[in-house]
């Protein structure tokens, strides 16, 4: 069992969407299935210094339907990026 299937009870639910590119970044949406709903949810990665830096994104926001779940995943994720850029990897 997953650590996102121990925290949200269930097991994680990813849509097949494609991975996004953002200013040099890659955004994987991960939306994390949570009873009836999909908690927002993406992985971030990007290479910095030929290492691949990635970093976790998981909202409490949840949503009833899973492809508005990976738009708002894509759209937290570029907030992310614009507001903390490399930062988000530690």
């Amino acid at each position: 069992m997953s650590l996102f299937s121990k925290l949200f009870g269930g097991g994680s639910s990813k849509a097949e969407a494609e991975p996004t590119r953002y200013n040099g970044y890659t955004i994987y949406p991960e939306p994390v299935k949570d009873g009836a709903t999909f908690r927002v949810a993406a992985r971030i990665e990007k290479d910095i210094d030929g290492a691949t830096k990635t970093h976790q994104l998981i909202r409490a926001d949840t949503l009833d339907d899973q492809d508005v779940a990976v738009e708002a995943s894509i759209r937290k994720a570029k907030q992310v990026i614009d507001e903390q850029g490399d930062r988000i990897f530690g």
